[in-house]
């Protein structure tokens, strides 16, 4: 039955987290979208740890050397819904979405190894900025910024134990998606406009290597560490630049005008090496604390309609996270309260990207993340769970006339567990 709702599962979300829209942020306007980190919703609820971090029947986005200590047939998907509030100023709105956050399958191989196979998206692309200003002749000048799509991936992660303590893992991607943009730009008096858009897809892969050491100490004390790298990659952009003219029906549709030849769009995103590095304590199926801390270098990109020397810029990103669990009694007979797990964790970022929100070309903010989670493991027959997750957040300013966002996230999934697919059946 679970293999059918499997199949059933992947179907449908293969279709929706290529076609959906999962981004009201303003920010989605920078670069390939708003980027999604790769997290589990348990994850997610520990401040976004889990390098260090190991579990007999729960998936890890983070670090493939964790599968080598999977015991059982798993199955995940994740939902996010963000609640938005953006402020410039004095100025207000609010903004909601809605989105499948991945669905992905592990297995055991063995004693010693196992696998994991997803699909997840990567970033998101969904804004509509508009601006209004005087010209030197005192005209007044909008412009509309639109924009829409994504970046997906797929995913196959390997990991195995080489010792009792040390476990050694390998992951490679494909990521994969289309992105629009759009400026349409006139004189508030006039009755043309100009519109210039691009219809790019993005194409690339990446390989990550990870390693974790796990050292029983006294009073059944369990050390974890663990750190991943994932090794530079260049992000192939292709596509179709146009620009025309246009004027609005009397029911606001577009009617284009006058075209330029179009000019064929071939640029790359070039993200550096990004090393993650964790270790945590904790008592098995009991409790667990964990730190993290994960740095990249600049992200180079090229051959974009958003990119321009005064608009923004990339710096190193960096990220610090603290989380962990609590499970009062695993086995539990008398209170389902005392066998659910709790979740907390809070993490600090840089996300690395430079806005400049003046016409100052060396007036560049850096755009910080903040966020408080916490979630609930919650208890279903044959070690399967749901998994909820709330976080509150802020990231961006109001400083140079940017954008602040107030974020609240809520994070559902669903875990499911079989017989695994490589244990031999006994017959009694």
């Amino acid at each position: 039955m679970i293999r059918k709702i499997l199949v059933a599962l992947l179907l449908i979300t293969s279709f929706a987290t290529t076609a959906q829209r999962t981004s009201s942020s303003p920010y989605s306007f920078f670069g390939f979208g708003d980027e999604f980190s790769p997290r589990t919703v348990e994850q997610s609820s520990m401040g976004g740890i889990g390098v260090a971090f190991n579990h007999y029947k729960y998936l890890n986005f983070t670090n493939p050397a964790a599968y080598a200590d999977l015991r059982y047939t798993t199955y995940a998907f994740g939902l996010l819904n963000n609640d938005l509030t953006i402020r410039n100023g004095d100025v207000k709105q609010n903004a909601n979405s809605t989105s499948l956050s991945y669905f992905a399958v592990a297995f055991p191989i063995g004693n010693k190894a196992g696998f994991s196979v997803g699909l997840q998206p990567v970033s998101s692309v969904g804004y509509s900025l508009s601006s209004s200003l005087l010209d030197d002749k005192g005209n007044t000048i909008n412009t509309l910024f639109t924009g829409d799509g994504g970046v997906n991936r797929v995913y196959g992660s390997f990991g195995i134990k080489l010792t009792k303590e040390l476990s050694i893992g390998l992951e490679a991607d494909y990521k994969f998606g289309n992105i629009d943009n759009s400026v349409i730009e006139g004189n508030v008096d006039a009755t043309l406009a100009t519109k210039n858009s691009e219809t790019t897809n993005v194409r690339g892969g990446s390989v990550t290597l990870g390693a974790q050491y796990q050292k029983t100490l006294k009073n059944k004390l369990i050390f974890n560490s663990g750190a991943a790298f994932k090794f530079g990659n260049d992000l192939t952009v292709t596509g179709t630049e146009s620009e025309y003219t246009l004027s609005y029906s009397g029911t606001g549709g577009e009617i284009p005008r006058d075209y330029r030849p179009n000019i064929a769009i071939k640029g790359e995103y070039k993200l550096p090496l990004k090393t993650t590095i964790g270790a945590g304590l904790g008592k098995f199926d009991k409790w667990y604390l964990g730190l993290e801390y994960e740095n990249q270098a600049a992200i180079e990109n090229s051959g974009f309609l958003n990119k321009t020397n005064t608009a923004f810029a990339y710096e190193k990103s960096n990220r610090f996270s603290l989380g962990g669990f609590y499970l009062p009694k695993i086995n539990s007979i008398s209170s389902y309260w005392e066998r659910v797990t709790y979740r907390a964790g809070i993490r600090f970022e840089n996300t690395g990207l430079l806005v400049n929100g003046s016409t100052n070309n060396t007036n560049f903010n850096q755009i910080n993340d903040f966020g408080i989670s916490f979630g609930l493991g919650l208890p279903l027959k044959q070690l399967s769970n749901v998994n909820m997750g709330f976080e509150f957040g802020k990231r961006g300013t109001t400083a140079n006339n940017l954008i602040q966002e107030n974020y609240f996230n809520f994070r559902l999934s669903l875990s499911l567990t079989d017989t695994n697919w490589f244990q031999k059946r006994k017959i009694d």
